[in-house]
């Protein structure tokens, strides 16, 4: 068992240290999340800072989640080996100590290995919460668990840029690191007056799955870099991004036969096999392509399409995050009086229909048009999480829970960054084709076309322009611009429709949960 204490009985109050755990533990998670989304809202900045281009900059955020995505399946392992207590206020010290560091980094080098650290040990702080949340409370006080889980893992995404945008506008990019301290240092001292001491277990380190864990280290560390970096370097056209796939591929086909053969893995993928747990599995898989889908194609379309500075776009993604803070602590109370089947079906839909909604896009499309959209996915989002954790967590037992809380975060997490990769692609690869069909439409032997380019040459000419082969050559260009705005605006069209399917098919996947009887019995029992 990889739990700090036995879980208490479904009939004894949970005491006041054990919700401080839980409280302490969820904050770090939420830390961790958060850091994702507040450092992409200002690499702009940091990339400028460090003296890093645009494409060596993308490293200050793969860095992170690399190390990130290696650590987060491998620590109930880990937590056994050293004890909940240990390696959890130890991990919480060094996210806190990196965090500081990086605002410190003079080059790209040495933000990219802080980074990387700092990723290693915030990996840590996500499943750890979810570890605890299963072990340390009884099943009837675990819907309010989960919830506060929730906060950090939709919460966060969605909040991340506003806090991003502030702080980086007002204050300076270095603020975004410093962020973390004080909340940070509140969740160390929780952390060490609740979790009681366990001893180390150094003698798990003899008889662990070493070549398991290096076949999923190098097999997730060369799958998070292809699908960070692919896009840019046109995937497989280059032999980098080639090379990778092959190790990452193999790596990871040898991890699954070698988990499935050993007598003691390190991470139990026998759990997949339970109806609720897998189908929640790969219900966390597409949430995770929405989730952080959707925070990273909003932010970039009001970036590119109507020239928003961070703070604008955190002012507009806050609708996407301050509603959850207010619906997510009643969703353990609807629990108990409708089905969290249900509730889990209407999360799916507000959240598909809230990507439905941005399908019509066009020039106009900006803060007022997304007020609507961003409320209906707060909403499905705030209801989503914590009932669909509670199903595929209800039959797990306390000594699985750090092989299911490392699959599960570790799932959710790759669906974001397949997500993001997705996006870029469908968004480069739709770009071109739209504005391959619209161009051979606009043509100059076109009436249409020439009626305009004399209506845009008279406007010119009347604006300062007195040569009219310079008007001329100015009306050609700027429908070339609309050719290419309208390009773009048709492929996050087709991207946000992309992500209302990935929705509706994770809906499908709510009919085919294993139910038990009674209200919110499926979350609870």
């Amino acid at each position: 068992m990889t739990a700090a204490a036995t879980p208490a009985d479904g009939g004894e109050r949970t005491s006041v240290r054990t919700w401080l755990a839980v409280v302490g533990a969820t904050m770090g998670a939420f830390l961790a999340v958060l850091n994702i989304q507040i450092v992409n809202s200002s690499l702009a900045d940091i990339q400028g800072a460090i003296g890093a281009g645009i494409d060596e900059g993308g490293w200050v955020t793969t860095s992170y989640l690399v190390t990130e995505i290696i650590v987060i399946p491998l620590t109930g392992w880990l937590a056994a080996v050293f004890s909940v207590r240990r390696y959890l206020l130890v991990n919480t010290v060094l996210f806190l100590a990196f965090s500081v560091a990086c605002a410190f980094a003079q080059d790209l080098s040495q933000m990219i290995v802080l980074r990387g650290l700092q990723g290693f040990a915030g990996g840590v702080l996500i499943p750890m919460a979810f570890t605890i949340i299963i072990t340390m409370l009884p099943p009837a006080n675990r819907p309010i668990g989960i919830a506060l889980f929730a906060v950090a893992a939709t919460f966060a995404p969605a909040i991340g840029p506003t806090i991003g945008g502030y702080l980086n506008d007002n204050y300076g990019w270095e603020f975004i690191f410093y962020v973390n301290l004080v909340p940070g240092i509140a969740m160390l001292a929780m952390l060490w007056y609740a979790l009681p001491p366990a001893p180390m277990r150094l003698d798990l380190l003899k008889h662990g799955d070493w070549v398991g864990i290096a076949t999923l280290a190098i097999g997730l560390g060369a799958l998070q870099t292809v699908l960070e970096e692919g896009n840019k370097d046109d995937w497989f056209g280059s032999p980098f991004i080639l090379r990778l796939s092959i190790v990452a591929g193999v790596a990871l086909l040898a991890f699954v036969w070698i988990e499935l053969s050993v007598k003691k893995p390190v991470i139990d993928l026998r759990l997949l096999r339970r109806r609720n747990f897998g189908l929640g599995t790969f219900a966390a898989f597409l949430l995770g392509v929405a989730l952080y889908g959707s925070s990273f194609l909003l932010p970039l379309y009001l970036s590119q399409m109507q020239g928003y500075n961070s703070q604008q776009i955190g002012e507009v993604l806050a609708w996407t995050g301050i509603p959850q803070l207010a619906i997510i602590p009643l969703v353990p109370l609807l629990m108990k009086r409708i089905d969290a089947c249900i509730l889990v079906g209407v999360g799916f839909a507000l959240f598909a229909a809230s990507n439905f909604m941005n399908v019509a896009l066009s020039a106009d499309v900006a803060r007022d048009q997304l007020f609507w959209p961003n409320i209906v996915r707060a909403l499905g989002q705030a209801v989503l999480l914590t009932p669909l954790t509670a199903i595929a967590t209800a039959e797990v037992a306390a000594a699985d829970a750090g092989s299911a809380s490392g699959l599960y975060n570790m799932t959710r997490n790759l669906g974001g960054a397949i997500g993001i990769a997705a996006l870029q692609t469908i968004l480069t690869k739709r770009e071109q084709l739209h504005s391959t069909v619209i161009t051979a439409r606009v043509s100059e032997f076109e009436p249409a076309t020439r009626l305009r380019i004399g209506q845009l040459q008279q406007y010119f000419l009347a604006h300062g322009v007195s040569d009219p082969a310079a008007a001329w050559h100015q009306a050609v260009a700027a429908i070339g611009r609309t050719v290419r705005m309208q390009s773009y605006l048709l492929a996050y069209a087709d991207a946000f429709f992309i992500l209302g399917a990935a929705l509706v098919m994770a809906f499908a996947t709510v009919l085919l949960f294993k139910r038990a009887g009674g209200a919110g019995a499926a979350g609870a029992h």
